[in-house]
């Protein structure tokens, strides 16, 4: 397993900081410690290059032997960037996985195909927006459902700050938006695909699941960095018979690079679908960024399914056909709030959303 890192800090001192930071992140004692053969031919990470990078960094690449990951999930996001996520210069830009480590992970289990199987969209863009704000009933988030799906947007989830609170328990806004989802489709003869959102404690989210599953839910979204990478990997490979869909909530306090964490981590711990923020929205992304960490979503890795990019953030209806164009065919754009900022208005914007997309796909 090959992981790269930008460490910033005096270049006379960068040899001596990769040394450690191989150490640090496998066997965690000085190099005079290690005298085991076994310890050092199979445990002990070296340090593979370093190479100068922007003004004061450099990017080092170390190796880590397989054996020392377990091939387990918890442990290989341990390896990868443990206590060395402590040491405030140092950023984890890149992994490298062996064919063995990614069969351990296996990636999503529907991906971009799956999912477009299930929101029922086969050559264009998809339509995304979210029920919000946080305070509302389920009936009342409900009705807002219907009137995005009236308007043809294809997936419409709970937004990430949905929770099983008492003003609008779980259970019940799962039954009244999938009451609204068959209602709207047997009223069009198209359905909209409802999304809920999985949060808690993992025995609560589990639980969380089980119901939406039964209930007939056809995909679900959590947000990795809340309730751990090692949880998404549960859900998405022991538990889900359905679409996962990860939210970056609490990713922005992790050193991780975006292109590395949305785009390969969370693929490769099984998301089959990653929302991500993107340039025109209220976040500040870059273009180049942006198009990096949706090639790296769909770029071809052996034996794992490509994930279906989805750029959001606060991008406006205004802006939709432009940043649907610069995702292309394999995206799902996600406009929230922007829908709802006219009171009177909220069905014509949407449909002025689905038909930006729409066009530009």
């Amino acid at each position: 397993m090959r992981v790269s890192y930008l460490v910033r800090g005096p270049a006379a001192e960068i040899d001596a900081r990769a040394e450690a930071l191989a150490l640090e992140q496998s066997v965690e004692v000085p190099r005079a410690a290690v005298r085991d053969d076994f310890i050092e031919k199979e445990i002990l990470a070296r340090v593979e290059a370093v190479v100068p990078e922007g003004d004061d960094g450099h990017r080092v690449t170390i190796s880590i032997p397989e054996l020392a990951t377990a091939r387990d999930p918890a442990q290989i996001l341990n390896l990868v960037f443990g206590n060395s996520s402590l040491h405030e210069d140092i950023q984890c830009v890149d992994v490298e996985l062996p064919e063995t480590l990614l069969a351990a992970l296996r990636g999503p289990r529907f991906g971009v195909a799956g999912f477009r199987e299930v929101a029922g969209v086969a050559d264009r863009p998809l339509t995304c927006t979210a029920l919000k704000p946080m305070g509302q009933t389920p009936e009342a988030l409900a009705d807002s459902f219907r009137v995005f799906a009236r308007a043809g947007i294809d997936v419409i989830k709970d937004d990430h700050g949905l929770a099983d609170h008492a003003f609008c328990p779980f259970e019940e806004r799962v039954r009244a938006c999938l009451h609204a989802e068959a209602e709207i489709a047997d009223e069009t003869g198209r359905r909209s695909l409802y999304v809920p959102n999985l949060i808690g404690t993992p025995d609560t989210v589990f639980r969380q699941l089980a119901f939406a599953q039964e209930n007939g839910v056809r995909a679900v979204m959590l947000s990795p960095m809340l309730l751990g990478l090692p949880t998404l990997w549960d859900v998405c490979h022991r538990r889900a018979s359905v679409p996962v869909m990860a939210h970056p909530s609490f990713a922005g306090a992790q050193r991780f690079a975006p292109e590395l964490l949305f785009g390969r981590l969370l693929r490769l711990y099984g998301a089959d679908a990653v929302i991500f923020v993107s340039f025109g929205s209220r976040f500040d992304a870059g273009r180049e960024r942006c198009r990096r960490l949706a090639d790296t979503l769909r770029e071809s890795i052996p034996g794992v399914l490509p994930a279906l990019p989805v750029p959001g953030g606060g991008i406006g209806v205004a802006t939709a056909a432009r940043v649907a164009a610069f995702y292309g065919r394999d995206s799902m754009l996600l406009v929230g709030g922007d829908l709802q900022i006219e009171a009177n208005r909220v069905a014509e914007r949407s449909r002025a959303f689905v038909e930006a997309v729409r066009a530009a796909g």
